[in-house]
């Protein structure tokens, strides 16, 4: 018992330390989701990180239902507008 938490806790260690597999592979150029593995794409998924992150702390300080909801729309609404593969 005590060899195998060992092993679980060096599994994570290694794998905190190694790339995602998602991060390895090279795509296709023929692929239609090739545009999200750019570097532009990256940052804009960066920026709508960081617009969910701020507005779930605002929804946090101000927890009324209406509010939340007219947030979490327009947050929504922004996000698909960042990440438009059009522009």
């Amino acid at each position: 018992m005590f060899i195998a938490l060992i092993r679980f806790h060096c599994t994570l260690l290694v794998r905190f330390f190694l790339p995602r597999m998602g991060e390895i592979c090279l795509p296709n150029p023929h692929d239609s989701h090739t545009r999200r593995y750019s570097h532009r794409y990256r940052l804009k998924r960066g920026w709508v990180k960081n617009l969910w992150i701020g507005t779930s702390l605002l929804m946090l300080c101000f927890p009324l239902l209406p509010f939340v909801l007219v947030i979490g729309l327009l947050t929504s609404f922004l996000s698909f507008a960042i990440l438009d593969e059009t522009v």
